[in-house]
């Protein structure tokens, strides 16, 4: 097939390496403009610009596809299909118009379940047993197309937002390949039970001591590796990385009851207890607890959070 293929970030980088490796013609990449990134703030290219650099592919930048200059020259590729994963800019609905197949979209979890942003992270943080990829007919709603293509993956205990994006990212690569080989037939969503994944809002990183140790345990995995679930130590940012519910204490919620080697045991919201085994000051290294209180002595009954 002849595509155009737009996406920005590691996660589309895998797509676009599966679909050329096997042996489509990509046409045009398109990927959004460079960003400062960065202590130097230098405008760097995104994944996709990287990998289409390094395979020689004809690439565009542009701010938006909302101009009529852009369809006409999409136009003039004669393009099957348009390959969307993560781009980041709104495609509207004359450019999906232009390939002859329209386009279809990766996306990370079980339309019509998490459509929007975030959908690896809020399923972390819903608590969801399995999420998945589907491969779906774009239009103009926000991930409302008729489905292709889906396939769903357990989610571990121990998943953080990087490792599901990972796995979820190999299996999309997978899935858009397959998707690509066959005739589009595509089964619609049912929109009953559609729920809405939102872009993460930094405020939300904020660890509220007063919620109980599950929900607080998903969002610290949830937020790994951005923005940290965090807290205040000593007025100061604290991120928490890695933590596991512990039993009980009888202390009020982001009082320290213990601090050990094995962790640091924090008093939680409807009596339960969280226990920290790695974190993170400001400025500082991720560390293990056993290594963070060798450097940082914590005294139970201190609190966290103010």
């Amino acid at each position: 097939m002849k595509i155009i293929f737009a996406g920005t970030p590691t996660f589309a980088s895998v797509a676009l390496d599966a679909v050329h490796r096997a042996g489509h013609e990509i046409a045009l990449v398109l990927t959004q403009p460079d960003r400062p990134a960065g202590r130097g703030l230098q405008h760097l290219p995104s994944a996709v610009k990287r990998l289409a650099l390094d395979l020689h592919l004809t690439i565009a930048q542009p701010s938006s596809l909302k101009t009529p200059d852009i369809s006409a020259s999409l136009r003039d590729i004669g393009a099957d299909v348009m390959v969307v994963a993560a781009y980041g800019l709104i495609v509207p609905a004359d450019v999906l118009a232009v390939p002859q197949l329209g386009g279809v979209n990766i996306h990370a979890s079980l339309l019509p379940r998490w459509r929007g942003a975030a959908p690896i992270q809020r399923a972390l943080l819903a608590g969801d047993a399995q999420t998945g990829i589907s491969i779906m007919q774009m239009e103009a709603g926000l991930d409302t197309g008729p489905v292709l293509l889906q396939e769903a993956v357990t989610i571990a205990s121990d998943d953080t937002a990087q490792k599901l994006h990972d796995r979820l990212a190999a299996l999309g690569a997978r899935l858009i390949v397959r998707a690509l080989d066959q005739s589009f037939v595509a089964k619609p969503q049912d929109g009953s039970k559609a729920t809405y994944a939102a872009k993460i809002d930094k405020r939300e990183a904020r660890i509220e001591w007063s919620e109980n140790a599950e929900t607080i345990e998903r969002k610290v995995r949830a937020f790994d590796p951005l923005p940290g679930a965090a807290t205040l130590f000593d007025g100061a940012v604290l991120k928490i990385w890695r933590a596991d519910t512990a039993p009980a204490v009888d202390a009020p919620p982001g009082t320290i009851h213990e601090a050990s080697s094995d962790g640091i045991t924090v008093a939680c919201g409807f009596g339960g207890a969280l226990k920290v085994l790695e974190l993170q000051r400001a400025g500082g290294k991720r560390l293990p607890a056993s290594a963070f209180l060798a450097g940082n002595p914590v005294q139970p009954g201190k609190r966290l959070g103010t």
